[in-house]
C-alpha cells in the first residue's frame, strides 16, 4: 500500500492537528499524539474519528 509522499506530507489527524505515520505493514496513518490509527481502504486513508482504532502498547508507567 503506497500513499503518494506529497499526500502524506499534508494530511494531519482530525483530532490532534498533527501529522500522521504510515504504518504499511497494518495499512494504517498513526497518531501518536491522539493514540488513534485511521485505515486506509483501497488506498483512501480514512480520516474519520469514529472510524479510528486506539493504539495499543501503554508503558505502564
Amino acid at each position: 500500500m503506497m500513499i503518494d509522499p506529497w499526500l502524506l506530507e499534508r494530511l494531519v489527524c482530525p483530532l490532534t492537528r498533527t501529522p500522521l505515520v504510515l504504518d504499511e505493514a497494518a495499512g494504517e496513518l498513526v497518531s501518536a499524539a491522539a493514540g488513534l490509527a485511521y485505515p486506509i481502504r483501497d488506498g483512501v486513508p480514512v480520516l474519520l474519528v469514529e472510524e479510528a482504532r486506539p493504539l495499543s502498547g501503554d508503558t505502564g508507567a
